[in-house]
């Protein structure tokens, strides 16, 4: 696949992030991005593995998802409106297919509660009745915070960092080798190098599979970038940073606790994406272990 095609994927998937609210049919896309309809249906399927409108549908289900999780205060009815479906019933079915219930029983089934929502489970509507597990779920959350992480509330400062797309896990590590790959002959591979995850989906509420991630090399300053390598940044914010040293096969547990944490002290998460900034090659490491920041940035 062409990097400029890439690049210019990359440029729309932002676009739709940012303007869920807006006209995101094939044809305005595609005026934004120089290219026809039909090429343009045909690149962005062959890139993301789904079409363009199903993938602004499913985003734009997902973002009222996680404002029914996260804002009591916001109405079914104002989500109809802010991305424009026809009517409430309308909405409703479009919800429905992805979660298997209604938006209001999503909501209360779901409202601040951190276990993990499973794809079947989801996808079936089947609510935990094992109350016994969730607490068990509950206290081993808050044991493994409270014997891993040093937690925080930190202003960062905006983050300028070298970026490629990941769909998915299944070939992160491939991707952050193609950004070192990229960043050691322009020099910025030192002592002080940092990488970064920043997270467009949550795995709370996305099919893992279709979960998009930006695997990140900080920079000291913005640079030039092309093809596959895009440029972005995390904007100053207030975040919860928690401190963890721990095992790649950790990340999923330690992110549970964090925003547990987050829910249990009263703070709520702002409308920006979470991030990680890993401090060291975890290979490098006498036990194999990743030294992270897990950034939470919050209102």
């Amino acid at each position: 696949m062409s990097e400029e095609y890439i690049k210019r994927v990359n440029t729309i998937l932002t676009y739709i992030d940012n303007n869920l609210s807006a006209d995101l049919s094939l044809e305005t896309i595609a005026k934004l991005a120089f290219y026809s309809p039909f090429h343009l249906h045909r690149l962005f399927k062959s890139i993301t593995n789904e079409t363009l409108n199903n993938y602004v549908t499913r985003k734009r289900i997902e973002k009222a998802a996680s404002l029914l999780m996260h804002k009591k205060e916001v109405s079914v009815s104002e989500l109809v409106l802010q991305f424009g479906f026809s009517s409430h019933s309308a909405f409703t079915r479009a919800f429905k297919k992805y979660y298997g219930q209604s938006p209001s029983d999503f909501r209360k089934s779901n409202f601040n509660s951190f276990s993990k929502i499973s794809k079947t489970n989801s996808k079936k509507g089947k609510e935990n009745s094992d109350s016994e597990g969730y607490i068990c779920t509950l206290t081993n959350l808050k044991k493994w915070i409270q014997m891993n992480a040093t937690i925080e509330i930190k202003e960062l400062p905006k983050m300028d960092w070298a970026f490629i797309t990941q769909i998915g896990p299944e070939g992160l590590d491939a991707a952050f080798g193609r950004l070192l790959q990229w960043a050691i002959p322009r020099g910025l591979v030192g002592e002080n190098l940092k990488m970064g995850r920043i997270y467009h989906d949550s795995f709370k509420i996305t099919e893992p599979e279709k979960v998009r991630m930006s695997a990140c090399l900080l920079l000291p300053s913005p640079i030039e970038v092309t093809g596959e390598i895009g440029l972005t940044s995390t904007p100053k914010a207030k975040c919860i940073v928690g401190h963890f040293e721990i095992a790649p096969h950790d990340f999923g547990k330690s992110w549970q606790s964090l925003f547990l944490w987050m829910s249990e002290n009263g703070y709520k998460k702002a409308d920006q994406n979470p991030f990680e900034i890993i401090h060291n090659n975890f290979n490098e490491h006498p036990e194999k272990k990743c030294i992270v920041d897990l950034c939470i940035p919050i209102e």
